[in-house]
């Protein structure tokens, strides 16, 4: 009882710490060592050197090239103006009267193209703020919008994206992205049409108090609830015109995005399976097969052609190339630490003896089914490290051999256990302290009070009930 005690504190430390804005780099070792102190079973020094910066860089090494490929595409994308075209091009589209779905499917658009969702968001606030103040809807729907086409399917649950969640199972379950692509599409389905049933809902009724705001759009009609005085936006907050000569055409923004998931595609169903790959048997390259780095080679792959095809297409937009690269490299590397260090820090927690107690609670949780158990783990590491990726790999560093054995007893294959594991990490890591989530109330000038509740609807209840439809249709029918 003792060391369990030691581990939910160290865990709520680390919520806590992270949510009043202390850095993962410090937070997660020091917390994995105090916690190494407290439980009295192992020598300090060793569980930091031998334990902690060994996960954590064997992280580094295995997901580096993915954020880092990633990072750059991203801020390529928004250097050469294609982001603001295409979010532009969808918002035409559909409508200012559309105004959250014109949001969402932009946000959408470009994190299922490799756009990092932090770039996602500083790209796609100001044009959602001009386009949420001409519909007269006020600016603390934005986040959970912008939450709902960047947080949510497009990074766990449609085939092919090129988002670290969908990557990290792979080499655990010997899968490639596009593992179980009908349950992923109809996970992502529930998760977009509930999520956009509710922001909707929102942007209805007028609340008790209400009143317009001098600057506010003629009123629309249908009365909107949530355009109460005060949540409207001054024109300092509206973005600036950018001259159309400057921008690429919508043909040249959609370009690069439709290359990383087409040579992803292509790489992962003809080109890698063609090539000689033997070599990968010999202990210089790790005595591992093509199925464990397949998937890795297909994204770095993707996103190397589409970032050399970008910078061709946009060369004269692209006059700070250098800086533009500088930058997206520079944008990698937080990011992927702090991950690391989340790995580290669940790899201290689980050599504890304590660990071994709640792990084996865990699997005993879904009986024979290990997708109940897996989808249980997942989420409860993502929601106690406030991170999707980083709680999806302690759950299979720690448990993964074991959940492929359970899933080979029982006849259940890779793939589900691939889309499964990917879909879960995205229910309780949108938690407040998470990292993005912070992120994204401070782009658009707000706090959790004002805005988390639409976050954690759409990023967090409505991902679990997709989840739990999914593991019934996968266990009735199979990997489709």
């Amino acid at each position: 009882m003792y060391g369990i005690l030691v581990l939910v504190t160290a865990l709520g430390g680390l919520i806590y710490l992270a949510y009043r804005g202390v850095t993962l780099l410090i937070l997660a070792p020091g917390l994995a060592m105090l916690a190494v102190l407290a439980s009295l079973e192992r020598p300090l020094l060793a569980s930091y050197t031998q334990i902690f910066m060994a996960s954590a860089g064997d992280f580094i090494v295995q997901y580096f090239p993915v954020f880092l490929l990633g990072a750059i595409f991203g801020k390529l994308m928004e250097a050469s103006g294609s982001a603001e075209v295409l979010a532009n091009a969808t918002i035409r589209k559909l409508g200012s009267e559309r105004a959250i779905l014109a949001v969402v499917l932009s946000c959408a658009a470009m994190t299922y193209g490799g756009v990092s969702l932090f770039v996602v968001a500083f790209a796609v606030f100001p044009i959602a703020a001009a386009v949420f103040r001409r519909a007269d809807l006020p600016k603390r729907l934005i986040p959970g919008t912008i939450a709902l086409g960047a947080f949510t399917f497009t990074m766990t649950a449609l085939p092919g994206t090129p988002a670290i969640q969908n990557a990290i199972p792979m080499p655990y379950f010997g899968t490639t992205p596009f593992a179980a692509p009908g349950l992923g599409i109809l996970a992502a389905l529930i998760m977009f049409a509930l999520g956009q049933l509710w922001l909707e809902r929102r942007a209805r009724v007028i609340p008790e108090g209400y009143g317009d705001h001098p600057d506010a759009a003629p009123r629309a009609p249908v009365a909107l609830r949530e355009r109460a005085s005060g949540e409207n936006f001054d024109i300092a907050e509206l973005p600036a015109e950018v001259p159309p000569a400057k921008l690429p055409s919508f043909m040249l923004a959609v370009l690069p995005l439709a290359t990383v998931i087409t040579v992803n595609l292509v790489f992962t169903a003809i080109v890698i399976p063609a090539m000689d790959t033997n070599y990968l048997a010999a202990p210089e390259y790790g005595a591992t097969t093509i199925d464990s780095v397949r998937g890795i080679w297909s994204i770095i792959s993707a996103l190397v052609i589409s970032i050399l095809l970008m910078i061709a297409v946009n060369w004269s937009r692209l006059p700070r190339l250098t800086a533009s690269l500088d930058a997206g490299a520079h944008a990698s590397l937080l990011p992927i630490f702090n991950t690391a260090s989340l790995v580290g820090f669940g790899s201290v927690i689980a050599s504890l003896s304590a660990f071994t107690l709640i792990r084996d609670s865990v699997i005993d949780i879904g009986g024979d089914n290990p997708l109940i158990s897996l989808a249980i783990a997942v989420n409860l590491l993502a929601g106690m490290t406030g991170s999707a990726s980083g709680g999806m790999s302690i759950a299979l560093t720690t448990l993964g051999g074991v959940y492929m054995e359970m899933a080979q007893a029982v006849g259940i294959s890779p793939d589900l256990m691939h889309r499964v594991t990917a879909v879960a990490t995205g229910g309780l890591d949108a938690l407040p302290h998470n990292g993005a989530v912070i992120t994204l109330l401070a782009i658009c000038g707000l706090t959790h009070r004002e805005a988390y509740l639409d976050i954690a609807v759409v990023a967090v209840v409505i991902p679990i009930i997709a989840l739990t439809v999914l593991i019934i249709l996968g266990t009735l029918l199979g990997s489709f």
